[in-house]
């Protein structure tokens, strides 16, 4: 089974059908019928969340977010752990600390990291990615 992490920016691709909502759709069915599991941590979704409520505010953002909620998207916690391996991938690559957070979760689950976000060709080639259209 193929395993993905959506970074924020593969989410709200999905949420306002910007390029790329058509390749994360096709992820979500995946997933839907068994043949992929999908993560994403709790920072990001977070981070989703607050781009949602700062737009477009608090009653938008709560009904994204529970109508979000049935997708087959595993939410993963932000322990102590992850937070300091995320804090690690943030200084090797100078990423922005929510990204080092999908970083470290794709690292963590041998997995491939779903984006739109330039700044993550740092990995260069120690995570696999989905390039979502910008």
């Amino acid at each position: 089974m193929k395993t993905y992490v959506f970074d924020a920016s593969a989410l709200f691709a999905f949420l306002q059908k910007k390029p790329g909502a058509a390749r994360v759709s096709e992820l979500l069915k995946e997933a839907m019928r068994k043949r992929a599991a999908i993560f994403m941590s709790a920072v990001n979704y977070g981070e989703v969340y607050g781009g949602i409520l700062r737009e477009h505010g608090p009653e938008t953002a709560r009904a994204t977010i529970s109508a979000v909620h049935p997708l087959p998207i595993g939410l993963v916690d932000a322990t102590p752990q992850r937070a300091l391996r995320a804090a690690e991938i943030k200084v090797k690559y100078k990423l922005y600390y929510f990204d080092s957070f999908v970083a470290a979760l794709a690292i963590e689950h041998k997995a491939t990291l779903v984006t739109s976000d330039s700044d993550f060709r740092r990995l260069g080639h120690n995570v696999p990615i989905v390039w979502l259209k910008a």
